[in-house]
């Protein structure tokens, strides 16, 4: 059976038997005075205060109490996953500054050393195949030897001796009669070229370069450079 007052509906089971329970006691109370002799009056059974008591209010403040209760426990889940995320970015932060910190002090391998580059070889010198080359030539290595001579020295010898020819031959001298004719530019015999011969030079007695230089390196031994030297030697 429904109850008439307003808002029971909404009470919960424990709720609804304290409101049935004070009704009944009301009522056992007024049977209770009546019983007694009936000298009560009507006056003094109306005279029984009410139990002040809403269950329509008594709902409506349940209601506002869970809501109230459920919004705070989700207001401190929402706090405490926030601070459990800052939580979480700071030890992040510090995870990295110690990882960072870590690879700085790590030792730096030495770069390295590039092995030394080799100096370039120096440009070997050109000369022309002529006379003014061959004398140019030979000076060079004449000088490099320390053996003294002068290209004007050279060249008057030369032009007197071959007249700059360097396959010329002396086959009617003393030297040619003894089987060792003069050759080449300077006019040397075979044995004085062998004994003179300069280092770097051919061993040909034919080639000019190597006929000069010989030439110049036994008139400075004789006669202390090409250039003392005016007549056959």
């Amino acid at each position: 059976m429904r109850s008439t007052h307003s808002g029971y509906t909404r009470l919960s089971k424990v709720h609804k038997f304290s409101a049935a329970g004070l009704t009944a006691a009301a009522a056992a109370t007024v049977v209770f005075a009546a019983v007694s002799g009936g000298t009560a009056s009507a006056a003094e059974a109306h005279a029984v205060k009410p139990v002040a008591w809403s269950a329509g209010s008594f709902g409506e403040t349940q209601q506002d109490e869970l809501a109230k209760q459920v919004d705070a426990a989700a207001k401190q889940a929402k706090a405490d996953a926030a601070a459990k995320k800052a939580d979480a970015g700071v030890k992040a932060k510090a995870e990295q500054e110690r990882a960072s910190r870590s690879e700085a002090r790590k030792p730096m391998k030495p770069a390295a050393a590039k092995p030394a580059a080799k100096p370039a070889a120096p440009a070997k010198k050109a000369y022309a195949d002529n006379l003014d080359g061959w004398i140019r030539q030979s000076l060079d290595i004449l000088h490099a030897k320390g053996v003294p001579a002068s290209y004007e020295g050279i060249k008057r010898n030369i032009m007197r001796e071959s007249t700059g020819n360097p396959r010329a031959i002396n086959d009617w001298d003393v030297n040619a009669v003894n089987g060792v004719p003069s050759k080449g530019l300077l006019q040397i015999i075979d044995p004085t070229f062998k004994a003179y011969h300069v280092e770097g030079t051919s061993w040909d007695i034919w080639d000019p370069v190597a006929n000069i230089t010989a030439s110049c390196n036994y008139a400075a031994d004789k006669y202390g450079s090409m250039d003392n030297v005016n007549s056959a030697y």
